[in-house]
């Protein structure tokens, strides 16, 4: 393949891509008759055509002449909350900006306020697909609920937004409740997606000037390994060029993605025999069609249009060759069966967010919500096989840190592929970071993954999960991004495990007269800790200005609230330490 001149190998790529999906298939000598599970998958999954149209909706003139659609704070119906909190306390949003530079696009979004600190750093998410909601994640990875099988909410205890304030984003455009008055505003490759998400955010940022300062981090999975180079980078360019309002960006975050086309479709069949998938002879014939397909990847290049469909079309056949020998397997965790068209049962989501109920709280109208759209997938095409690695480097070598993780049990998008790419990067500390040993990622005294690092770029293989990470790994996810967010993943993040004998330092002293002033926060080093369950308690104890106690109390009293508050919240925030300041020779003096 390496004799074939540029316009052979073009003509023979149009051939392919005009050619039935069989004869691409047949250059792999496959057999006859393939399981029907598998050709119906295949079939799927090279459909160019699907008959799902994009969310377009009659222009509205309501909606034309302000960016902000909606953006109200909300409550889920059906949420399991016994302590019956309201809306506001919530901190709950939904909403929709219309998009600047489009002819109509309003992007829709969740975001929920940190259950911490509003200073908490700003998280944005992005699913993948392309063209999958971010309420998937949202409602079963890292959002503050999941949904139980009789459509009620329940708490996340590992939700993101316990250390973030987090954003969920329905994009590009068709999207889940994403829409637009005009199918010029559908988007097929990562500059029109970037573009309409730094609107998006220089938006939000306008609803809510005061977040503008916290750190922003971009977060997503599988697809978004796409969107999420090109978003850091629109990102940094509108920051250097002083488009709009700055944004704090520190960091992105990649989670078991498609970053690097030609190198992680060459792990394929590696990761498959070592995973026992397929057989060395298997492995060998489905790798002979690799050369090809690294060959079209890079006549696709960056900006190619018919060839990019074409190179989508030859490399596919490497993985649906896999997919066709594995069986039945689910190929977003080998250790599972695929059930479903996304080989797992996400109904519910639809089932719920459809509900008119919900609709209402949500303000979205009559559009129905989809959780994958086949339209955006289709149109994203062109895209699909474009490397969006060649713009990462400048981002690391400008500050910008890169945590790329991926679950070891993902086919699809997997370790190995991921590990290779990164490893390949080009940048100033490559030699660094390929020479650095790999160290365990430990939450709780065990091992939860294999972490190597230097500078602003770390790798993390995760133990025991799939293409979800924060699913199959809820714990463990959240500590990772805790963590990466506070600066070194190899280390509990500061206040997050019990200090040892030197270890004190990060914590500050604090006096009782503080806790009547802040009302609802202390910060002994850079943990927040709620003390509503006794403040009320406090102005019988103590004066304000802490001159000294109460007449008619003993120092004794202050003792035992002291010994009550640090109980309940060293409970409360499980391996964090309090150390309170009772000021005796004023509570002496006050005595005599």
């Amino acid at each position: 393949m390496g004799s074939c001149s540029p316009s052979f190998l073009s003509l023979f790529l149009l051939l392919i891509l005009l050619s039935p999906i069989s004869s691409v298939v047949a250059l792999l000598r496959a057999p006859p008759r393939l399981p029907s599970v598998s050709a119906e998958r295949l079939i799927r999954d090279l459909n160019l055509f699907p008959k799902q149209s994009i969310n377009i909706v009659d222009d509205d003139v309501r909606f034309l002449d302000t960016p902000k659609i909606v953006e109200r704070r909300f409550k889920f119906p059906n949420l399991v909350d016994p302590s019956g909190v309201s809306a506001e306390d919530l901190g709950h949003h939904a909403g929709y900006y219309q998009i600047q530079h489009s002819h109509g696009a309003r992007m829709f979004y969740f975001f929920f306020e940190s259950r911490n600190s509003s200073k908490d750093p700003v998280v944005i998410w992005l699913t993948g697909g392309p063209g999958c909601s971010s309420e998937m994640a949202l409602f079963y990875e890292n959002g503050p609920f999941t949904i139980a099988n009789n459509l009620s909410l329940v708490p996340n205890e590992y939700g993101w937004d316990q250390v973030s304030n987090i954003l969920y984003v329905d994009q590009p455009v068709g999207t889940g409740f994403s829409y637009s008055s005009d199918r010029r505003d559908i988007r097929h490759n990562e500059k029109g997606v970037s573009d309409d998400l730094y609107d998006f955010l220089q938006a939000f940022f306008k609803e809510h000037p005061e977040l503008a300062k916290n750190d922003f981090f971009i977060t997503g999975e599988s697809y978004a390994g796409h969107y999420i180079p090109a978003f850091a980078a629109r990102v940094h360019r509108g920051n250097k060029e002083k488009e709009g309002i700055h944004v704090n960006l520190k960091g992105f975050a990649i989670g078991n993605g498609l970053t690097d086309p030609a190198i992680q479709y060459g792990a394929y069949a590696d990761y498959a025999l070592d995973m026992g998938l397929i057989k060395q002879s298997e492995h060998d014939r489905i790798n002979k069609v690799l050369p090809l397909c690294e060959a079209a990847i890079k006549l696709c290049g960056t900006d190619g249009t018919v060839s990019c469909v074409a190179a989508y079309l030859v490399c596919n056949t490497i993985f649906n060759s896999i997919i066709a020998r594995a069986g039945d397997v689910n190929y977003y965790d080998i250790r599972k069966k695929c059930v479903g068209s996304l080989c797992y049962d996400f109904s519910n989501l639809e089932k719920y967010l459809n509900q008119k109920s919900v609709r209402d709280a949500l303000g979205v109208g009559n559009i129905e919500f989809v959780s994958c759209s086949p339209t955006v997938y289709q149109a994203m095409l062109v895209d699909w096989m474009r490397n969006l690695e060649v713009g990462i480097p400048a981002l690391l070598e400008d500050g910008i840190k890169l945590l790329v993780y991926a679950g070891e049990y993902d086919l699809i998008c997997n370790w190995l592929g991921n590990s290779r790419w990164v490893h390949a990067m080009e940048w100033s500390g490559q030699k660094e970071f390929i020479s650095s040993p790999e160290v365990p990622f430990e939450v709780d005294g065990s091992e939860a993954g294999l972490l190597t690092s230097h500078g602003p770029l770390n790798f993390l293989k995760v133990h025991d999960a799939g293409h979800m990470v924060p699913m199959d790994q809820p714990k463990a996810s959240l500590e990772m991004l805790k963590r990466w967010m506070k600066g070194s993943l190899s280390e509990p993040a500061a206040g997050t495990e019990t200090p040892g004998d030197d270890g004190w330092t990060c914590f500050r002293m604090i006096e009782m007269a503080k806790v009547l002033n802040s009302d609802t926060n202390l910060q002994p080093g850079n943990r927040v800790l709620s003390v509503n369950p006794v403040g009320a308690a406090l102005p019988d104890l103590i004066s304000p200005s802490q001159s000294g106690f109460v007449p008619g109390r003993l120092i004794a009293d202050n003792i035992l609230l002291t010994q009550e508050m640090t109980h309940h919240l060293n409970m409360r925030h499980n391996k964090g330490n309090l150390i309170l300041k009772l000021d005796m020779s004023k509570a002496y003096d006050r005595v005599n």
